[in-house]
């Protein structure tokens, strides 16, 4: 069988039909509609495939505009609005059967040595992750053993997602918390040396957690659901150098959440507490 990291590597690798068209598989799921980290993922793979590859990206600005359909090839359409002497920006529309689902905004940035730095540590001081349990073993030391469903999630799982705070399961566990969360992740296999794969596919993984910060103080994270949940928007900073197959810390709070929107934002540190990357995510929730 696939690694799951190797599928997401494939995953990530699209298919380019004219010299600004690209185009991405989406695998058939049992979702009702495509994971949006994967179109934000593939989205930053066509836009960077059209620079001449010495300019990491710094910054991107996301919407989702439409659910897509599991199954159905993604065209990623990109328009090279910039190519200055420090700075490339580009604009990728994603059109799935006729319809444009998302729209990004990146820009990349050349290397420079910067006069002066400086930087927030983290929040609280957490457990290492090889100290702390995967997603399945909490939900098999709930349960007994997983449901036939998120087994099969589980197999294909791109991420080892680890919990610093054990997950809760009722609703007298979330009354009164804080609508915060932190997990640690990484690759569950190597994802080879390509910057702009490692960005994303880390990219990818940063929709996966991230509103769950809005939920916490209203229902457990694990078991039947009472909203359904969608992505409205997603931006992102890109402060250093990283590795998605190396353990970095999602540190995620959500300030605000008010007229069936919820807004998260998650800060990124590697094992040594050096902050990677900067996420903010509004999120749509609508009760079932």
């Amino acid at each position: 069988m696939t690694n799951p990291a190797e599928s997401l590597v494939a995953l990530l690798d699209l298919e380019q039909i004219e010299v600004n068209i690209f185009r991405g598989r989406s695998p058939e799921e049992s979702l009702q509609r495509v994971f949006g980290g994967q179109v934000a993922g593939q989205a930053l793979v066509a836009a960077g495939r059209t620079t001449d590859g010495d300019r990491p990206v710094h910054s991107l600005h996301a919407y989702f505009l439409r659910p897509g359909r599991p199954g159905v090839p993604i065209v990623y359409q990109v328009e090279r609005d910039r190519d200055g002497r420090s700075f490339t920006t580009r604009r990728v529309t994603a059109v799935q059967q006729g319809r444009t689902i998302f729209t990004l905004t990146a820009s990349f940035h050349k290397p420079e040595q910067g006069s002066f730095e400086h930087q927030l540590p983290p929040a609280r001081k957490v457990p290492d992750p090889e100290s702390l349990p995967t997603v399945a073993e909490e939900v098999r030391e709930h349960l007994g053993e997983l449901p036939e469903q998120l087994e099969r999630m589980a197999r294909r799982q791109p991420f080892d997602i680890r919990y610093v705070d054990r997950l809760r399961w009722s609703t007298e566990e979330v009354r009164d918390a804080e609508p915060r969360s932190a997990v640690w992740m990484r690759a569950v296999g190597p994802l080879g040396d390509d910057p702009l794969v490692h960005t994303c596919a880390l990219t990818y993984a940063s929709d996966m957690t991230l509103l769950d910060a809005v939920r916490i103080p209203v229902e457990p994270l694990w078991g039947p659901r009472g909203f359904d949940m969608a992505s409205l928007d997603h931006a992102m900073w890109f402060h250093r150098p990283f590795r998605a197959d190396e353990w970095f810390l999602y540190d995620q709070e959500s300030p605000i959440a008010t007229g069936g929107r919820g807004l998260a934002r998650g800060r990124i540190y590697d094992t040594e507490g050096r902050m990677l990357v900067s996420v903010v995510q509004e999120g749509l929730f609508r009760a079932l």
